[in-house]
């Protein structure tokens, strides 16, 4: 059961059932291969099924469901192909994102990622794969944020959001105490300045994780 949550109530309707999905989808809080009916969702939402059809487009055209010929909408079940892809992607943008954050980067900034990865860490002793995805990605886009890059960071949400679902499934089977160590060693490089092993970490930390799903 997906639980609406409380959006702004500016959005135009379609919008505000596609950001609410999204967030789910990217946090992991639906899981591969998910079914969504259009009329369920427009129960749930409150809505007509039209705003709804119309989210559920927006989100098939970043990956985040797919649509078979008979109509069926699910959460995307990823190939190893595709997982292995989208590992590259997120090699690819990420690093990249870090280094141009470097420069704007302060201590402020720092103690706030060391709070979240706190949280993370809660996370992992809880087990809670949900909260730990969502608290990973936020460790992530707060550094990528101040790159003051949006195209690349908006492809970089892209990849994450193909990924929630194959991600949660992940977190769930692995047993973590504590959060990835690439996580210190990201907060080490940016409080040193250092650009290369700023790069190393954060290509070390989006991608191990992912070798983990490929069988």
């Amino acid at each position: 059961m997906i639980a609406p949550r409380t959006l702004d109530p500016g959005l135009a309707s379609h919008d505000r059932v596609y950001r609410t999905l999204r967030q789910q989808i990217m946090h992991g809080e639906l899981p591969p291969g998910q079914a969504l009916t259009i009329r369920g969702l427009a129960e749930q939402f409150g809505l007509s099924m039209t705003p709804v059809r119309e989210a559920l487009r927006r989100l098939a055209a970043e990956g985040a469901v797919t649509l078979s010929a008979s109509g069926r909408v699910a959460t995307p079940e990823l190939t190893n192909d595709r997982i292995e892809e989208l590992a590259a992607l997120r090699a690819l943008l990420e690093p990249e994102l870090a280094s141009r954050a470097l420069p704007r980067v302060h201590m402020a900034l720092i103690e706030r990622m060391q709070a979240i990865n706190a949280a993370n860490q809660e996370a992992a002793l809880r087990r809670d794969a949900v909260a730990y995805l969502r608290t990973n990605l936020e460790f992530h886009r707060l550094l990528y944020l101040r790159a003051q890059s949006p195209a690349i960071l908006a492809v970089a949400e892209t990849v994450w959001l193909q990924l929630g679902p194959t991600m949660r499934a992940l977190y769930s089977r692995l047993v973590r105490r504590e959060p990835p160590q690439h996580h210190r060693m990201i907060i080490a490089a940016l409080k040193a300045g250092d650009e290369p092993g700023l790069r190393l970490a954060v290509r070390t930390d989006v991608t191990q994780g992912l070798r983990h799903l490929v069988t």
